[in-house]
């Protein structure tokens, strides 16, 4: 007898808080926290509340994200946003676009003159000195000849071993870090093994985006994002298949456990929250991400929907790169159909 897919629903709430020593005169804010609404990801709803509050503007940037600008005019101490999304996440087959095998005729990959102008800005990898670029050339080559020049058996081997060869590392790296030297290191986080992945595919003539999100992980592994947080992955875009999502810091293929907010070429274009303030007060800044995790199959046998039950609540707080303190609550089990 056949199923339906199973659908996740997630709750994702989203606190930012900035303090300032001295009075901000005047500041300028742009968003990304609303999820992306699409055939496998829909957003039930969502709210976004500003204290002090302020006009705002939402919009659809040239990446296709929604976004919300804002300015405050007004002198303040304190700035919080806050946001809250429910999202429907359908339960596909990460896997079932690679049925058969795909083996282009050269590396890096050709494509047709418009296809090119339209993926020009994920085909351009960062710039670095040419020795550099061409040893991660080499590092990547050496995958597609190992896998008998197949690209999705090549992406699939390169998405493992950034998981099994690399450190995940919290507070090892920063913003200026480069691709190369976390090939080097052999260490970093999320941002950073998406990064250098991103590098990788462009060098091999493979579009790539940069993906922020979040993700749950159960609160319970001991070898990588140590909770369920806001993350970055990477979609790659596949000759006559489409943009396809690969997590390199956890070794897989994006299903149900990870939230799609933007996407665009690095992460100054995705990055949930970024601003220009005007004057010059130090500024301390938590940020708490809290994620309930609802699984729901489409239908029981008698055809009815089905919520799972609350099973289990967890909380856990580490703080990333930057010192930004994150909390996290979730629930969950995923349901059968």
């Amino acid at each position: 007898m056949s199923s339906a897919p199973a659908h996740r629903i997630v709750r994702v709430r989203h606190v930012t808080r900035y303090g300032y020593d001295q009075p901000v005169a005047r500041s300028i804010h742009r968003l990304h926290l609303r999820p992306v609404t699409d055939f496998r990801h829909r957003v039930l709803s969502h709210s976004l509340d500003i204290n002090p509050d302020a006009p705002r503007v939402e919009f659809e940037d040239v990446f296709g994200n929604w976004s919300t600008r804002f300015e405050l005019n007004q002198p303040y101490t304190h700035l919080t946003i806050a946001a809250e999304s429910i999202v429907e996440v359908l339960d596909t087959d990460p896997f079932a676009f690679a049925q058969l095998p795909i083996r282009p005729a050269s590396y890096p990959l050709v494509w047709m003159p418009w296809e090119r102008t339209m993926l020009a800005p994920y085909l351009t990898p960062v710039e670095l000195p040419d020795p550099q670029l061409q040893e991660l050339t080499d590092y990547a080559m050496s995958f597609v000849r190992r896998n008998q020049f197949d690209l999705m058996e090549t992406l699939f081997a390169l998405n493992l071993a950034l998981y099994h060869d690399f450190q995940y590392t919290p507070s090892c790296t920063d913003l200026d870090t480069t691709p190369f030297q976390v090939y080097l290191t052999r260490r970093g986080v999320c941002q950073d093994f998406a990064n250098l992945f991103i590098t990788m595919a462009r060098l091999l003539g493979i579009p790539a985006r940069y993906v922020c999100g979040y993700l749950y992980t159960g609160n319970n592994h001991d070898t990588r994002a140590q909770s369920d947080s806001s993350h970055a992955w990477v979609q790659l875009y596949i000759p006559n298949i489409g943009w396809k999502d690969f997590d390199p810091t956890n070794g897989v293929l994006p299903q149900t456990d990870h939230v799609r907010v933007a996407y665009g070429r690095h992460y100054r274009d995705a990055t949930p929250t970024t601003g220009t303030l005007y004057g010059s007060s130090p500024e301390t800044m938590t940020i708490e991400v809290r994620r309930d995790r609802r699984a729901r199959a489409d239908r029981e046998r008698k055809g009815q929907a089905m919520l799972i039950p609350l099973l289990a609540r967890a909380h856990a707080q580490f703080h990333d790169r930057f010192g930004d303190q994150v909390g996290v609550s979730e629930v969950g089990g995923m349901g059968d159909s």
